[in-house]
């Protein structure tokens, strides 16, 4: 019997206990936030503080105790049946459950992370995988999976799919690497990693390019952590500069979330460094007629890590940049190099970055 099946199996037991002595059952769910998470910069990581949440069973609560035993119930079901379903897949399941059934997806997606954080395991332990695409990537590697049919290696070299790229998939555990790369560069849109593909970047750089398609899903992070501790290559990330791209893509790759705080150990990438795109970056590269204005969504994301967000809080570095930010008002784009040509990113921006990486932001 798994460990996970055992720990779900005392959970059932315990609220099976308190139902027969009359008593209400209750299971206590650490609260995922910012505001419940530390950030030290020894760890690396968020770190839950230690607030939970008491789900206790009455009128108001019956539906979700129940679809979170439902969901706990399932989740044994498929380790003991050595299946996955995805998240979609859980959702739809659902509705054989009757009154427990969920009404939309978001709703069974939040329980399964409830699950885990209440377990202190991550969603493949249980047996889910997400819906999310896991990255691409391109450049001087070679990942070893497995045959499905005859489960011998299988070699797959990053360097050779032509105009394409290998996709990571959701569970990244079992893969291994070769690689004699000096870096991975993490790059927000797929639109930018495409251009450093065709421009041949991960050849003269020598080089991993890893486009995380925005807010970079578990099995990214994941693939880049696990690549980066065991072949102690630098990582650096390319977003857009705005707050969306500094907090919600490079945050999260870097310290993890406040939501996903319970496994902010395992998926996040600790030894990430900012390279751009800057605040700075719009003189030091003429980019001023480049630029957006600031919506009020920006400014409203750039004020609350300012207020809230420990990562920042711990670096004057960040808190400077968001400053000098929302002073000009305006955010760019990793696309605006073009307007100096469409090689300007490689020959000239990326280059120019690597030789002072002293100055990249934390």
């Amino acid at each position: 019997m798994s460990d996970v099946v055992k720990q779900i199996k005392g959970v059932a037991s315990e609220v099976r206990t308190k139902i027969i002595q009359g008593k209400k059952p209750n299971l206590n769910v650490p609260v995922r936030s910012l505001a419940n998470v530390t950030y030290k910069i020894k760890d690396g990581f968020f770190r839950l503080k230690g607030a939970e949440t008491e789900r206790t069973l009455t009128v108001n609560t019956v539906k979700t105790f129940a679809q979170t035993l439902r969901m706990m119930s399932l989740s044994k079901d498929h380790i003991e049946a050595g299946k996955h379903s995805s998240k979609r897949e859980a959702y739809y399941i659902s509705k054989n459950w009757g009154d427990a059934r969920f009404a939309e997806q978001p709703e069974s997606d939040t329980i399964m992370d409830d699950i885990e954080a209440m377990l202190g395991v991550n969603r493949e332990q249980i047996h889910f995988r997400a819906d999310e695409h896991g990255g691409s990537v391109a450049g001087e590697l070679v990942v070893v999976d497995r045959d499905r049919k005859t489960n011998k290696p299988l070699e797959i070299d990053c360097s050779r799919f032509g105009s394409g790229s290998y996709t990571v998939p959701s569970v990244v555990e079992h893969l291994k690497f070769r690689t004699h790369a000096k870096f991975v560069l993490c790059i927000e849109t797929n639109g930018t990693f495409e251009r450093l593909v065709e421009e041949g970047y991960f050849q003269s750089a020598n080089c991993i390019l890893v486009a995380m398609g925005g807010v970079p899903s578990r099995a990214c992070r994941r693939f880049v952590r696990r690549l980066a501790d065991e072949h102690k290559l630098p990582v650096y990330v390319f977003t857009d500069g705005d707050p969306y791209g500094y907090f919600n893509i490079y945050r999260t790759l870097k310290v993890g979330s406040g939501n996903a705080a319970h496994l902010n150990e395992y998926f996040c990438v600790p030894q990430a460094r900012y390279l751009g795109v800057t605040p700075f970056d719009i003189e030091d590269f003429n980019l001023r007629d480049c630029t957006h204005p600031l919506q009020p969504v920006d400014i409203k994301r750039a004020q609350d890590a300012l207020k809230n967000d420990p990562f920042v809080k711990h670096h004057k570095e960040w808190q400077h940049a968001i400053a000098v930010m929302l002073k000009m008002g305006k955010r760019v784009e990793q696309q605006a190099f073009a307007k100096h040509g469409l090689e300007y990113v490689v020959k000239k921006y990326l280059p120019a970055k690597l030789k002072a990486p002293e100055k990249f932001l934390p």
